[in-house]
Parts: C-alpha cells; sequence; structure tokens
C-alpha cells in the first residue's frame, strides 16, 4: 500500500494529460500479471543474482511473480534486443548493467539502439571490481606495480573474461591514464582467466568483487586497489586506486529498463518498488554481502548514468580501437 500510495499523492498533483481518475486506476493495476525480467546473461552470475533478489521482494510486496529468465548471448545483445522489441505494457523488463554502456561503442551493428530503444526505470546499486595479483607478484601497492610495469615494459599481461567486459574495460583505462605496456589476454569467463592469474600465467586482474573475494580470504589473491571511487564495504583495508591514478573509476552497476514507450505510470510505480526494496533493512544487508553500493533514484538519474558510461567507454574504445572478439 505504500507504493500505492505514494503514486495516488505523486498523481493528485501537477497537470496530467489525462484524467486523474483514469490515471489512478491504470497505476492501481499495475502490475496486474506476472512480470517477465530478461537477465542478458546465463545463470548464477551476477546480473542474475542482483535480478533474483530484487525479483524476490517485488514479487513478495507486488502481489504478482516477477518470473526471471535468462537470455544469454552475443555479451548481452541477444537479450537487449528482445526487450527493446518487446510490447512497451511494462511487463517485460530488462536487467540492465555496464556491458550495455560498453556495447554501444564496441559494436558497430546491432538492431537496436540502447539509449534510444531501452527507458531508464530504476538503478539498483554498484559494485567495485579489484587489482588483484597473486601473492608472489613484487608489487605490494599501485604505486609499485606502476613502477615496475614502467621497469618491465611489454612483461605484463592482464587478464579478463572477454572483450568488452567491465574487467577488460577496467584494464584499457589503466592502461591509458598510467601510459603502461600492458597485454590483454581475454578468456571466456572470470573463472578460468583467475585460475592463470593465481597461477602466474597473467599478473593482473581488475576483476569483480564478487569472483574475486573468496579467493582474497583464502590468500590465492592479494588486494592493490579497488576501481570505485569510494572504499569497498568487503575490503575496508584496500585502498582506491584514484589515490594512485588520479580520476581512475569503474563500477559494475545494475539497474532496470523496459521497452521505449512504456507508459511512464508503469515506469514510475516500478521505480518506486526499486527504491522501496533498496529500503528495506534486510535486502540492503543481503545487497551489501553482493558488495554493492546502492544507487537509488530517478529515472532520469539512472539515464543521466547510462549517458556518462556510454561516452566514458566510447572514448576508450575508440582511443585503444578494440574490436569484439
Amino acid at each position: 500500500m505504500t507504493i500505492l500510495r505514494r503514486k495516488f499523492l505523486q498523481l493528485a498533483v501537477g497537470g496530467a494529460a489525462l484524467p486523474a481518475i483514469s490515471r489512478m486506476a491504470r497505476a492501481q493495476v499495475y502490475p496486474s500479471r506476472p512480470v517477465r525480467v530478461i537477465v542478458p546473461f546465463a545463470a548464477a552470475g551476477p546480473n542474475d543474482i542482483v535480478a533474483r533478489v530484487i525479483g524476490q521482494w517485488l514479487s513478495e510486496h507486488l502481489g504478482h511473480p516477477f518470473v526471471i529468465e535468462n537470455r544469454p548471448g552475443a555479451a548481452s545483445n541477444l537479450g537487449t534486443e528482445m526487450v527493446a522489441h518487446s510490447a512497451p505494457d511494462g511487463y517485460t523488463v530488462l536487467i540492465v548493467s555496464s556491458p550495455a554502456a560498453i556495447n554501444a561503442t564496441l559494436y558497430d551493428k546491432l538492431n537496436f539502439n540502447f539509449i534510444r530503444d531501452i527507458a531508464p526505470v530504476a538503478g539498483i546499486m554498484r559494485i567495485p571490481n579489484v587489482m588483484v595479483v597473486a601473492p608472489s607478484f613484487p608489487a605490494q601497492s599501485v604505486d609499485e606495480f606502476i613502477a615496475y610495469g614502467k621497469a618491465n615494459p611489454g612483461k605484463l599481461n592482464f587478464g579478463s573474461s572477454g572483450v568488452g567486459a567491465s574487467n577488460h574495460m577496467s584494464g584499457e583505462l589503466f592502461k591509458a591514464m598510467t601510459g603502461l605496456d600492458m597485454t590483454h589476454v581475454p578468456y571466456r569467463s572470470s573463472g578460468p582467466a583467475l585460475t592463470d592469474l593465481i597461477g602466474g600465467q597473467v599478473q593482473v586482474m581488475f576483476d569483480a568483487l564478487t569472483s574475486t573475494v573468496e579467493h582474497i580470504k583464502a590468500g590465492r589473491l592479494r588486494t592493490l586497489g579497488v576501481t570505485t571511487a569510494t572504499k569497498a564495504q568487503a575490503l575496508p583495508e584496500t585502498p582506491v586506486i584514484a589515490d594512485s591514478v588520479p580520476g581512475y573509476e569503474v563500477s559494475n552497476w545494475f539497474g532496470f529498463g523496459m521497452p521505449r514507450n512504456t507508459p511512464p505510470d508503469a515506469i514510475m510505480t516500478f521505480n518506486h518498488a526499486v527504491n522501496d526494496a533498496l529500503a528495506d533493512s534486510k535486502l540492503k544487508v543481503r545487497l551489501a554481502e553482493l558488495g554493492g553500493i546502492l544507487m537509488p533514484g530517478s529515472p532520469a538519474d539512472f539515464g543521466k548514468l547510462i549517458a556518462e558510461e556510454t561516452e566514458k567507454w566510447g572514448k576508450v574504445i575508440r582511443s585503444a580501437n578494440i574490436k569484439p572478439a
């Protein structure tokens, strides 16, 4: 009832294009049936986990199931295209993450334009990437790593889960901002890349906190810095990379989008529901366990983030002449 009451108050003020009673009725019946949440990645990854955690809360509090559907393929482009071409009725929702901003420049020919075809609905959270090395690597800090790289040009390889992934782009941005000569080694996923990092085949990764934290706790990896502008709650002793490389910042961010032309009432009702979820004490604890830094806000706030990230990664991709694998 909290969400509907808030919606009622919002509708009661301001000039509405439709009669107030008609708009109230539409707000009160959404959702009136199950909502599909499309995850454009395989199950068990960060996008899937975040979607299921939030989806369960929404199902319990909005009275209808939020059904998670995994539609992986083409670095998230297949699932995104499906949502872009779905009916704009509020019942097909996309879990949106940083690859959407990266792919806009990385891929020349897509059957959709993300910023044009997907309406931003709500931000969820950011998760830091972590700059990690094997315990035997000589550098103990980001500054020492940079010094080592400059003294050993061409001898540093950084691994990633694939071309265009957030951990790849984190390394490319680090290269660009430090001038280091590092070679990118793409893998099919983070798992084998981390195995080779631990074994010394690659020297560094900028991988997601969710993927690395258990290795860090077990002593198989050593942290040098986190990629976010603030420290990670799960790694309070690890400094931010920006302390050594001013202006450096990378996040894995997550949110929701819907097809363009989705009714504003549906978007706002969904947005308020997500913001209520992010204020729930139990859910906040669960998301913090995943390393999340919460991002409540309006659809416009989330749209601004997407636009800024698209511009940021477009510059990096064009400068480094990165092409999809």
